[in-house]
């Protein structure tokens, strides 16, 4: 198993609408979300190859969730990543916008 990144580093891109995990100083995960009034809706999740199996795309998902939380957002988990993420770390599902 590899051993897990010495450096990450998680930013949220405002301007491109997208969290993204660097590992010492290369993008390797990124994460789009659309904003409403008081929701996230989370899109999309990418890994680059390099990184895969590596636990970024959790850092990144983790740290997204946690920033959606901070500023008092509903998420809407359109992403199977972050729904998957979601059910297995069940702090996360009071976050969980059920309206469609």
């Amino acid at each position: 198993m590899p051993l897990p990144p010495a450096k990450v580093e998680i930013r949220d891109d405002k301007a491109k609408l997208r969290y993204e995990a660097f590992v010492d100083g290369d993008l390797a995960a990124y994460a789009t979300y659309a904003l409403q009034p008081g929701r996230i809706n989370f899109l999309h999740t990418r890994t680059e190859s390099a990184f895969e199996g590596r636990g970024v795309g959790s850092q990144l998902v983790r740290t997204a969730l946690d920033d959606a939380r901070a500023r008092g957002l509903r998420v809407t988990p359109t992403c199977p990543f972050f729904a998957t993420y979601i059910e297995d770390h069940p702090a996360y599902a009071d976050l969980v916008d059920s309206r469609k």
